[in-house]
């Protein structure tokens, strides 16, 4: 199996790091990321700008790793187009800093890699981990770990696109694992007026907002200690991604607590 491992963190982040190390064990990779931070970018394609990408420092040893001077969607693009060698079966975006929950998963680079991955017909996997006063990357790349023997395996239909979050805890201390949808919750919901003593501006604020969950939300699985899978629409037409049953859930935490 030969997976594209991106993000929108940027090519150095820790999570990309963690997720490369674990998933070199189970396949081939190649690595191709943002050259710097891009986080809210969406699924934005630079179509009036030109897209540069450079060969960087392999992140582990035998992995080939670029640069790309554009959004985490250009990404995919250049690489599916030019950058791997050999076709690609898989696209996992992550290991993100900060949850995607919710409506943020329309406004987020690491879910926007994964679905531009999905719409070249790739199945395709975005994986965030909630912060905290710790951050358990190593947790999260191990779970991807696991999602990406379920792809390959076929227990998961390859037309899937998951965004998944890990809460911000041990893994011993997670609850479990529930099969999810967005929430509708929006973070980005405060704007605060500015001024640099030149001119005025405004700064968009992310806020957390206190109101009742459905149980099968995504947001509601996070705040209750559960990782969270949710498959996203990918297509615009009728042909909307497979379902996932909940049993897979169970099956994945036990799997996860055996690592």
């Amino acid at each position: 199996m030969k997976i594209l491992v991106t993000n929108d963190d940027g090519i150095f982040a820790d999570g990309l790091k963690a997720l490369v190390r674990e998933l070199k064990s189970i396949a081939d990779i190649v690595v191709v990321a943002p050259d710097r931070e891009l986080s809210g970018m969406g699924a934005s394609v630079s179509l009036h700008q030109p897209v540069r990408a450079s060969k960087v420092t392999p992140l582990a040893d035998g992995i080939e790793s670029y640069a790309v001077e554009g959004t985490p969607a250009d990404c995919v693009i250049l690489a599916l187009g030019k950058l791997a060698k050999d076709k690609v079966d898989l696209v996992v975006s992550g290991v993100n800093r900060g949850a995607n929950l919710g409506d943020d998963v329309l406004i987020s680079g690491t879910v926007g890699a994964a679905l531009q991955g999905c719409l070249h017909g790739l199945p395709s996997l975005a994986i965030s981990a909630t912060v905290g006063d710790n951050l358990y990357f190593d947790d999260a790349a191990k779970f991807a770990a696991l999602l990406v023997r379920k792809f390959e395996s076929g227990v998961i239909p390859p037309s899937n696109c998951l965004s998944v979050n890990l809460p911000n805890l041990p893994r011993e201390k997670i609850k479990g694992v529930k099969i999810t949808y967005p929430a509708s919750r929006n973070h980005t919901n405060t704007i605060e007026e500015r001024h640099n003593g030149k001119r005025q501006y405004y700064w968009f604020v992310r806020q957390r907002v206190n109101k009742a969950l459905d149980e099968k939300t995504d947001a509601w699985a996070i705040e209750q200690g559960n990782i969270s899978i949710t498959s996203l629409l990918a297509y615009l037409g009728n042909r909307p991604s497979p379902a996932i049953p909940d049993s897979l859930g169970s099956e994945l935490f036990a799997e996860f607590q055996q690592i």
